[in-house]
């Protein structure tokens, strides 16, 4: 006899948490034996309870050997029906987060800025997935007083479904533009994946928070109720961009707000941030702090100095938006002499020569000192220009070991399939 979700729920309360990961495992996690095309971790439900674990959820009775072994159908689906049975224990502002970039950003940036006042949850690092969502609400103290959940997508109605078990009463796209092409088919396949989340908060949900400046957005949004930011004097919160030299400088209701960001395209991530805290009743004194405070990490928009070299590092994804954004917004900082290490953006589909050969083009018009081309993308699309191409990290590595560049301005982006993070040893 199937194990029903409550008494999974009444095992897993009992529990130090989920673990999904044996290498991880400590005493008292109840622990899923999830499957990929590559693993099986039903194969580890003996090591799992040998570690510590309190239970094992199985989906293979071949491996139901122990009493503290539980047989499902599916592990993931009860995982993520496990995930929506805690989400209902709450009745509280559940923000949902997704769009092609600066989530991730816009989402610690919400946080930092909620965590002022409220027992704030939020995803951690870039858990958005149909895994991620689920261990970021069973990791939901049941003192959180809101929470902020990031949806990422890769292919259609996937947001969708990740709606179903975060059940968010707010949302934010943060932008929409061309990314994950293979799995969306096109542009229109993004914004229609994207525009799920605003379908669930027309049904479900309370309002959503919009990009004044982004017209897009505000189409696909039209119909639901809304709070508005940007540079536009008819948005609920106003802010002007003062500077990105390196770091941008945000002038919001007459005070001056500086940040640890690079990048211009970030001033509607703080703006976002800035929004949605002020509908939640963060004072302006208590927003500017928590905004300067914070610190992007993990690659993203982050300002680097080595020994020898300034380094702009934004190498945790790349999409031809980002991309464009971050050439953009190097190019505009009053530092030379420039070199930009540029790596393949990919998941791209059949738009990816297209997509590749536009971003070179764009490099050209710039006045950069080098240009490194990085992955068989960029490799082929810049091979009429005068720079060094490669067609892996490593191969650029070597080169870079070589040329030891000193007193230079360097923009790091690609995707991370790529590994751009290899040429740092030599920067």
């Amino acid at each position: 006899m199937q194990t029903s979700i409550e008494n999974i729920y009444k095992i897993f309360r009992q529990s130090t948490g989920i673990e999904i990961d044996t290498r991880k495992i400590s005493a008292g996690k109840l622990f899923f034996c999830l499957k990929g095309e590559n693993f099986n971790a039903n194969e580890f439900a003996e090591e799992a309870l040998e570690k510590g674990a309190i239970k094992v959820i199985v989906d293979e009775a071949d491996f139901a050997t122990d009493s503290r072994i539980i047989l499902v159908d599916n592990v993931l689906k009860c995982m993520q029906s496990l995930a929506n049975f805690h989400r209902h224990k709450f009745n509280i502002p559940i923000i949902g987060i997704t769009g092609t970039n600066g989530k991730t950003t816009t989402k610690e940036l919400i946080a930092t800025v909620l965590s002022t006042k409220f027992k704030t949850h939020f995803t951690l690092g870039n858990l958005n997935n149909h895994i991620g969502v689920p261990l970021t609400l069973l990791s939901m103290p049941m003192d959180t007083e809101i929470a902020v959940v990031e949806m990422g997508a890769n292919h259609p109605h996937e947001i969708s479904d990740l709606c179903k078990i975060a059940e968010p009463n707010f949302g934010i796209i943060t932008n929409i533009g061309k990314a994950h092409l293979e799995g969306f088919g096109s542009l229109q396949g993004v914004i229609n994946t994207k525009r799920e989340l605003y379908d669930y908060i027309a049904d479900h949900g309370k309002l959503i928070f919009a990009d004044d400046d982004n017209t897009l957005l505000l189409e696909v949004g039209k119909n639901l109720e809304r709070v508005t930011y940007g540079k536009n004097k008819n948005a609920d919160y106003q802010a002007q961009l003062l500077s990105s030299e390196p770091f941008i400088e945000i002038l919001f209701q007459g005070d001056i707000i500086e940040t640890n960001l690079l990048g211009n395209y970030n001033f509607t991530n703080v703006l976002a941030a800035i929004a949605i805290g002020s509908y939640f009743g963060i004072n302006k004194d208590e927003l500017k702090k928590a905004i300067s405070s914070y610190q992007p990490s993990n690659k993203r928009s982050q300002l680097l100095e080595t020994a020898k070299n300034k380094i702009y590092l934004d190498a945790y994804n790349a999409n031809p938006t980002s991309m464009r954004n971050a050439i953009e917004s190097f190019a505009s900082i009053n530092i030379s002499p420039k070199i930009a290490i540029i790596g393949d953006m990919l998941e791209l589909g059949n738009e990816s020569k297209a997509e590749h050969l536009e971003i070179v083009n764009l490099l050209n018009s710039t006045d950069f000192e080098n240009i490194i081309f990085v992955g068989p993308e960029f490799s082929s699309a810049a091979k009429d220009t005068k720079f060094p191409r490669f067609s892996n990290s490593q191969l650029a590595s070597e080169y870079l070991s070589k040329i030891n560049l000193q007193g230079k301005f360097i923009l790091v982006k690609g995707s991370r399939g790529i590994c751009l993070e290899k040429t740092l040893e030599w920067l």
